[in-house]
């Protein structure tokens, strides 16, 4: 089929000559589900991974699909110019794992616009590379406690690709994305398409939280049939753990409050079979905005004003769209 006006996709791609075996591509978007900033950070892992060696097969006009106004790009001003304008992208990039099975990344800002549009110029990647499966990775704030094993949702439009029990039952109305109805529109072309949502902690929801990127980067490997080194975003996972650990050993108030959602949690862990939620339906719900908070004040210090937390990293434009 005719290429999209939307999409430019590379004639030649070396990298991909010699494979003559399934390719799978992952799908993370920035901004409405990212809570955590786990696709940001699965992103950020996986192009370290790579050193380098991500050549962009597939690059998407922007300026169609984003609101710059609602999510203004940084610039920066030195002295008296303005220089260094980081200008949104959003491209199809080609990565190998460790075993050398090469995969496809679209990464960048989810589109604010013509959602249509998007997806149809995503079609034309998908059916340019024959693409035999998309895999989408995202994550949402969930009053669940970071002490409980983290809990994901897997969905596609195929169910011979389900593979995990859904918590869930029924039909639940959520806000639409961009990814859910590439999700629709692909299985209306017949293109396998399926995805997997964290469930963050909402009080951690603003903040780098590794353990929703490995816990999505595992369901990948799985899926996407790769072979991905996760050590470094383990160890890092680690360690934010251990940070909000001793916060909370040093702010009892704080604590009390991740133990009401702990007994929330596990109530409903007794009573799962007559429940729709992953909370105790019978209890108060705490709120998540300000320990939140007091959460981020805490890891901005930890960081330093020019670390993952501190202003810079708050106030970009991914900030303002949760």
């Amino acid at each position: 089929m005719p290429q999209s006006r939307l999409v430019h996709i590379v004639d030649e791609v070396p990298e991909l000559a010699d494979h003559d075996g399934p390719l799978s591509m992952l799908v993370v978007l920035d901004g409405f589900l990212d809570a955590g900033k786990a696709g940001e950070h699965a992103v950020r892992h996986l192009l370290a991974q790579a050193a380098g060696q991500a050549p962009v097969v597939a690059t998407f006009d922007v300026d169609q699909f984003h609101d710059y106004r609602a999510r203004r790009p940084p610039v920066s001003f030195v002295r008296d110019h303005y220089e260094s304008y980081d200008a949104p992208r959003l491209i199809v990039r080609v990565l190998r794992d460790l075993g050398g099975t090469p995969y496809l990344l679209l990464s960048g800002p989810e589109p604010d616009t013509r959602w249509e549009a998007f997806t149809h110029a995503v079609r034309d990647v998908v059916e340019r590379f024959d693409v035999d499966r998309v895999i989408g990775l995202s994550s949402v704030p969930m009053a669940v406690p970071h002490t409980r094993p983290m809990t994901l949702t897997q969905h596609a439009n195929n169910p011979d690709l389900i593979t995990r029990e859904s918590p869930w039952n029924g039909e639940i109305r959520v806000p639409s994305s961009a990814q859910g109805l590439l999700e629709i529109r692909l299985g209306e072309w017949q293109h396998d398409a399926m995805g997997y949502v964290a469930h963050v902690p909402h009080y951690l929801a603003q903040l780098d939280y590794p353990a929703a990127a490995a816990g999505l980067l595992e369901q990948a490997e799985i899926s996407a049939r790769l072979t991905i080194d996760l050590a470094d975003l383990h160890a890092e996972a680690q360690q934010r753990e251990q940070e909000i650990e001793q916060y909370l050993r040093d702010n009892h108030e704080v604590g009390d409050v991740v133990a009401a959602l702990e007994r929330q949690y596990d109530a409903f862990q007794r009573a799962e079979e007559s429940g729709s939620s992953l909370l105790a339906q019978d209890q108060p719900l705490p709120t998540g905005e300000e320990l939140g908070r007091e959460f981020e004040r805490f890891l901005a210090g930890l960081e330093g004003p020019e670390g993952p937390e501190g202003p810079e990293g708050r106030g970009g434009p991914e900030g303002e769209d949760r």
